[in-house]
């Protein structure tokens, strides 16, 4: 008998696991993970642990990952979110809608980004935290805890939005702030 089981080592300390290049960008993905047929997993990009990509034409629209962008855990990318460059998406976070996800930030937690919501360059958004409408957080900052940030406003430069805290309308919070 013929083995044509593939692995892969997605570098988080389980060593090569049963794994695919995706049809449709040729990243890798567990075979734990689900990505849809119409997602786009591209080929440096990584799916893994009971990650979810997934995308519905009528519903969800075409999630795509790509770069160097690994989405792991129970996390959950679809609709038109976009997760690219060194971004990480895992545990428990959501990134829906037409959000975006890029540049090494990180999306943790039981967190959700949705919306037309952006977090990027270094930003870090954990916890229960909720960022969605057309809310910015980038440049190092933190949103953690039970924080909601939404509307258009802006978290960034090494601020710290934290506890129940919550950021919206037209609010910019940046340099060492802290909420």
């Amino acid at each position: 008998m013929i083995n044509n089981t593939k692995t892969h080592d997605f570098q988080d300390g389980a060593g090569p696991v049963p794994a695919h290049q995706h049809s449709n960008g040729s990243g890798w993905v567990a075979d734990s993970a689900r990505v849809a047929a119409r997602a786009f997993v591209g080929p440096d990009a990584v799916v893994f642990g009971n990650a979810e990509v997934y995308d519905n034409a009528e519903v969800y629209g075409n999630a795509k990952v790509f770069d160097n962008a690994r989405v792991s855990g129970n996390a959950s990318v679809y609709g038109n979110a976009v997760v690219h460059d060194t971004a990480v998406v895992h545990d428990n976070a959501w990134v829906y809608g037409n959000a975006k996800v890029f540049d090494n930030a990180r999306v943790s937690g039981n967190a959700a980004v949705y919306d037309n919501a952006v977090v990027f360059d270094n930003a870090r958004v954990s916890g229960n935290t909720v960022v969605s409408g057309n809310a910015l957080v980038s440049g190092n900052a933190l949103v953690s805890g039970n924080a909601a940030v939404y509307d258009n406003a802006v978290v960034y430069d090494n601020a710290r939005v934290s506890g129940n805290t919550v950021v919206s309308g037209n609010t910019v919070v940046s340099g060492n702030q802290r909420r």
